[in-house]
């Protein structure tokens, strides 16, 4: 098939949960697919970058935003009622170099990654389309506006509002919807909603294995962006909320917090007693195998947490919260540790790190559990499935859109 696909950000490094998931289903869907691909990006790549991609698709096209125009869409969102962040990644110059590839390679199917894409393509009616919400991102709005404080919460609200309205504009424009599990599909408030897929994410069982550098020399590991307000959230959380707990029990707990691009919040972390903070390793891998337990007890956030699936690869214990665990669906003290509160995440971590056979039993239950249940090989299929039943036939009829 001919597939034309479209992303926010060129997928490569892994560092973000968007870019993870679009790369490995383009590429399984690039091995029996002809596929174009078409990037958005805000950043300036290395040929490296660029050529990781190209491995994975047939044609890449790079389209740099400009800053200033970036800047002048986020003025004119103040009297939209779009999401700010689709006024973020549209431009009207790079839409009609799209369009022209479009008319080019004459797709027979359209794939859409995320919301702030959607209008790229979404009045191309000739042709059949997929979106994938990926996370129910209005929910995840309403869950950083709870926690924030004044202008912020404002903010946060306003833009909450926008996406549930813009989540179900959209719903109307492309054949078939997507979304990453079942609990995010709840948060899509659409009465239709049940006709959106669930696509999961995999995992790369070979690459995350137990055998890849596990040395545990700290008691927890926390691994993630770092500058992503629900990873920041998190450690803040961790070390300010849970660490004084563990330590009236173990006075030398140490804990690890590695990932790309932390920021102010979580470097200052490092000051405090046992805690280090780390960036920029080449192989993320040597952070999980560094900790005997991965600890995310994530307070906010939607979707399904990477992060989880490649320390359970590994066969690093985890604990994390009932929020992360609803789209992961582990099951509790068998395959993972599931906690709402810093007394029960203490309990939880102070059993594993008494127990080491405890720690060895839910390690290898965990890892066992994604193999089965988590591969990009199988979802990718799954998706690939979805857009060749659309393409079969093309729609003659479409909808009565509404007025955009």
């Amino acid at each position: 098939m001919k597939l034309l696909v479209i992303l926010s950000r060129l997928p490569y490094p892994l560092e973000k949960g968007d870019k993870l998931r679009a790369y490995h289903q383009l590429r399984e869907l690039s091995m029996t697919n002809e596929v174009t691909l078409c990037c958005l990006t805000t950043q300036n790549h290395t040929h490296q970058e660029i050529s990781e991609v190209e491995k994975i698709c047939t044609q890449l096209h790079v389209f740099q935003l400009t800053k200033w125009k970036i800047y002048f869409n986020l003025a004119l969102a103040l009297f939209s009622r779009k999401p700010f962040q689709v006024h973020y990644f549209y431009q009207r110059s790079i839409h009609k170099k799209i369009l022209k590839i479009i008319q080019e390679t004459d797709p027979e199917h359209i794939f859409c990654q995320l919301l702030r894409t959607a209008e790229y393509a979404k009045n191309e009616h000739n042709y059949n389309k997929t979106i994938d919400y990926q996370d129910a991102f209005s929910k995840g709005m309403e869950r950083r506006a709870e926690r924030a404080n004044f202008p912020f919460r404002e903010i946060f609200n306003l833009e909450r509002k926008r996406l549930v309205a813009y989540e179900n504009i959209i719903f109307e424009y492309f054949e078939n919807k997507v979304i990453i599990s079942d609990e995010d599909r709840r948060y899509i408030y659409h009465p239709e909603r049940q006709d959106i897929h669930i696509v999961t994410n995999g995992i790369d069982t070979e690459f995350f294995h137990p055998s890849i550098n596990h040395q545990s020399e700290f008691d927890l590991v926390f691994v993630g962006n770092m500058s992503y307000p629900p990873n920041v959230e998190t450690a803040e959380y961790i070390v300010q909320r849970v660490i004084p707990i563990l330590r009236k029990s173990f006075p030398e707990i140490t804990l690890l917090i590695a990932g790309a691009e932390p920021n102010k919040r979580v470097l200052a972390l490092h000051q405090s007693d046992g805690v280090t903070v780390k960036a920029g390793l080449p192989d993320i891998r040597e952070a999980y195998g560094r900790g005997r337990v991965f600890f995310a007890p994530m307070l906010i956030g939607t979707g399904l947490q990477n992060k989880l699936l490649e320390a359970m690869a590994m066969e690093i214990p985890c604990v994390t919260s009932v929020l992360a665990n609803r789209a992961l669906m582990g099951t509790h003290r068998r395959n993972i540790m599931v906690g709402e509160t810093p007394e029960e995440y203490a309990s939880l971590v102070a059993l594993l790190l008494r127990n080491p056979d405890l720690c060895q039993t839910i390690g290898k239950a965990g890892r066992s559990y994604v193999q089965s249940e988590f591969s990009w090989r199988s979802s990718s299929n799954e998706l690939l499935g979805i857009m060749l039943a659309q393409s079969e036939e093309m729609v003659v009829n479409s909808p009565k859109l509404p007025h955009d």
